[in-house]
């Protein structure tokens, strides 16, 4: 049984299990990357905001009571303005919501059902083995639910291998599209 751990332990499992969980976060990431790049403001937002601030100016600029009709005209269309601003957005966010919501609600389901898989499918199967030196005062925690103990090593089981490597994973892809 111990040789047969311990060739396990060699095996290709934990890799292929923390490639699989990366590419899963990578795809997410680039996903919010591309979604928060396409939701930022268009062309013409920017365009109704300067002409918003340029009538809010103007209109500030007219203190007198002689010039007060026209200072409230200049408010009254820089409302107007605003309003189109805020109906451009909302279509805007729809637009980006119906897009991607799709994807990301596809991508949440299929990260569930691989994670389930994956445990159901590996639950009892130790997934590695590491040196009980490198890992002192958790190596319990790791090995936890994996269904086996060598001298020396520590097995990892299938869920501390998913947490460690969704963690990790995370750590990567946020430091690689920012």
């Amino acid at each position: 049984m111990e040789e047969n751990l311990t060739e396990h332990g060699k095996s290709l499992a934990a890799p292929t299990i923390f490639t699989l969980v990366f590419s899963l976060h990578f795809v997410s990431k680039y996903l919010e990357f591309h979604k928060q790049k396409k939701g930022s403001m268009s062309e013409l937002d920017l365009q109704l905001r300067a002409e918003i601030k340029q009538l809010l100016k103007e209109a500030s600029s007219l203190t007198q009571p002689s010039t007060f009709a026209q200072a409230a005209k200049l408010r009254r269309m820089a409302s107007a303005k605003e309003k189109e601003l805020s109906k451009n957005q909302e279509m805007h966010d729809k637009d980006v919501k119906f897009s991607f919501g799709t994807y990301e609600k596809l991508l949440t389901i299929s990260t569930v059902v691989t994670y389930v898989v994956l445990i159901l499918w590996l639950w009892k199967i130790p997934i590695t083995t590491i040196s009980d030196q490198l890992v002192q005062p958790c190596g319990k925690l790791l090995s936890w639910r994996s269904g086996a103990y060598l001298k020396d090593n520590v097995v990892v089981g299938i869920i501390p291998w998913l947490i460690v490597s969704t963690r990790v994973s995370r750590f990567i892809c946020r430091k690689v599209l920012e």
